[in-house]
């Protein structure tokens, strides 16, 4: 990835309604404009899912590893077009070709690569994949939303 735009926490925090224990993204590291992304989550043991997935031998559940991809398109969507995002949720709307393919365990760094965006019918899909060390932990392709933060009446 070419891009250069890094973000922090502070304007993660700025960008998605998700707080503790759901904020799965600690940085972005590379955004390329309406391409790709590039983020990391720090896996630790004091994550709360790991006091019962499972004892004695903590494993990331691969749900959340496909919430932390969403959460990484997401910030793609809002560093594209934060005028338009302002205000809005990046609903995740289904999956497909979804593998898991090495576990994720306390003291990894999740890569979180999104990318090849493409927009359809009002849905966003990109093929979103997270390493660690360099090695595939799980594949898919992401679909999701764009809808109001306030419900409709």
């Amino acid at each position: 990835m070419a891009g250069a735009e890094h973000v922090d926490i502070a304007g993660i925090l700025s960008m998605l309604p998700h707080r503790y224990p759901f904020l799965l993204v600690d940085r972005v590291l590379e955004h390329e404009r309406e391409t790709s992304i590039l983020a990391l989550k720090n896996v630790t043991i004091n994550e709360p899912f790991f006091q019962g997935h499972f004892p004695g031998r903590p494993i990331m559940p691969g749900v959340l590893i496909l919430e932390a991809l969403a959460q990484a398109g997401a910030l793609c969507a809002f560093l594209d077009a934060p005028e338009t995002m302002a205000g809005k949720l990046f609903l995740f709307t289904g999956m497909d070709k979804v593998r898991f393919r090495k576990t994720v365990e306390p003291g990894d760094q999740l890569m979180l690569e999104c990318r090849d965006f493409r927009k359809k019918l009002g849905l966003l899909k990109m093929t979103a994949k997270a390493t660690v060390d360099g090695a595939l932990a799980a594949e898919a392709e992401l679909m999701a939303m764009i809808a109001p933060k306030t419900k409709a009446s």
